[in-house]
C-alpha cells in the first residue's frame, strides 16, 4: 500500500492512501489544491514524517500518530486492470472517470517496453492531457507509452515547503533525499529505480550547468549570446504553437529552460533564485483575466 503525505497550502499537512475519497470527495478540495510532498510504502515512516512536517512548518500537529489511529477504514488499493502493449497502456474506464481512478491508485507502477510508469500527480496531469478514447469502445481509453515515459523521465522535481511562504518550491538541496528519507523509503525506491530517477530530476538544473561548463559555455559565452539564443528558441516555440505541434512545443520549452538556466548563471545568479523571486511577487498579486491575459490590479 502506498501512503501520500499531502499539503494543502495554508491549511494543513496530512497522510492518506486515498486522495480522491479523502480530500476531493469528502473534504471538497480540488486536485489543484493538493501538493504531494512524499510517498512511501512504510506505515511507520509516514506516521512520524507527518508530525515532523507539521511541527516544522507551523501547522496543527496531530495528537496521535497516523499508525495509531483507527485503521479499520483504511483499505487496500485496488490495482487497475490495465492492458499494456508494445505501444500503449489502456485503462479500463472512460476518459471522464479516469482521473479519479488514477488518483485512487497513486503510486501504482507498471513496466512498458519504453520503461517504467508510475502514477503521481504529475503523471496524472500528463495522462489526462493526452489520453485518447479507444477506437473499439468508449468504456476504455489509452496513452502512448513512449510519450508518457519520456515525460516522466524529465518531470519536475518534487516540491518541498518554503518556511517563509508556506507554499511548495522545488528543492535545490543536493542532500535533499539523504535528509528526508528513512532507510525503508530509500530501500523501497531503490528497488524499483524510482529513487534514482527522482534524485536525477532533483538535480536537473545542476546537470544543465555541469553540461554547459564542460563545453566551455561559461568561459566563452556571455549573457548577450544566450539572450539571442533565447529569442531563437522563442521563435521556434511560436512556430510550433501556430502549427499545434505538441512534440515541438515541448522541445522548444525545454530548450528555453536550458538557455535561461545558462543565462542566469552567466548573469551571476541562478534560475532557482530568479523563479523563487518571481513567485514571491506573483503569489501576492491580484487581478483578472481580460481577453485571455491576466491583468494585475493597480
Amino acid at each position: 500500500m502506498t501512503y501520500c503525505i499531502y499539503h494543502i497550502p495554508g491549511k494543513k499537512i496530512g497522510v492518506t492512501n486515498d486522495i480522491t475519497n479523502r480530500l476531493v470527495n469528502e473534504q471538497g478540495y480540488s486536485e489543484d489544491d493538493i501538493e504531494i510532498l512524499e510517498m512511501s510504502d512504510s506505515f511507520d515512516y509516514v506516521s512520524t514524517r507527518e508530525i515532523e512536517l507539521q511541527k516544522q512548518f507551523g501547522y496543527r500537529v496531530e495528537t496521535l500518530l497516523y499508525k495509531d489511529l483507527n485503521t479499520n477504514n483504511i483499505t487496500q488499493l485496488k490495482k487497475m486492470d490495465i492492458n499494456v502493449t508494445d505501444q500503449t497502456t489502456t485503462f479500463p474506464c472512460p476518459v471522464n472517470k479516469l482521473k479519479g481512478r488514477l488518483m485512487d491508485e497513486m503510486g501504482m507502477s507498471w513496466v512498458t517496453n519504453e520503461g517504467k510508469c508510475t502514477i503521481s500527480m504529475d503523471s496524472i496531469r500528463y495522462i489526462m492531457a493526452h489520453v485518447q478514447t479507444s477506437q473499439y469502445t468508449k468504456e476504455r481509453c489509452f496513452i502512448y507509452n513512449k510519450a508518457l515515459v519520456k515525460h516522466i523521465s524529465v518531470a519536475p522535481p518534487p516540491k518541498v515547503l518554503d518556511k517563509n511562504t508556506g507554499t511548495g518550491r522545488k528543492s535545490r538541496d543536493k542532500d535533499y533525499y539523504s535528509k528526508r528519507s528513512s532507510p525503508a523509503r530509500v530501500a523501497s525506491c531503490d528497488t524499483d529505480g524510482l529513487f534514482a530517477a527522482q534524485v536525477s530530476n532533483m538535480r536537473m538544473f545542476d546537470a544543465i550547468r555541469a553540461w554547459a561548463k564542460e563545453r566551455g559555455l561559461y568561459d566563452k559565452g556571455d549573457t548577450k549570446t544566450q539572450y539571442l539564443k533565447l529569442m531563437e528558441e522563442a521563435g521556434e516555440l511560436g512556430r510550433a504553437i501556430l502549427k499545434s505541434d505538441q512534440p515541438e512545443i515541448e522541445d522548444a520549452i525545454g530548450d528555453m529552460v536550458v538557455v535561461l538556466t545558462n543565462l542566469a548563471h552567466l548573469a551571476g545568479t541562478s534560475i532557482e533564485e530568479c523563479t523563487n523571486g518571481a513567485y514571491s511577487v506573483i503569489s501576492k498579486r491580484t487581478g483578472k483575466m481580460v481577453n485571455g491575459t491576466f491583468v494585475k490590479d493597480k
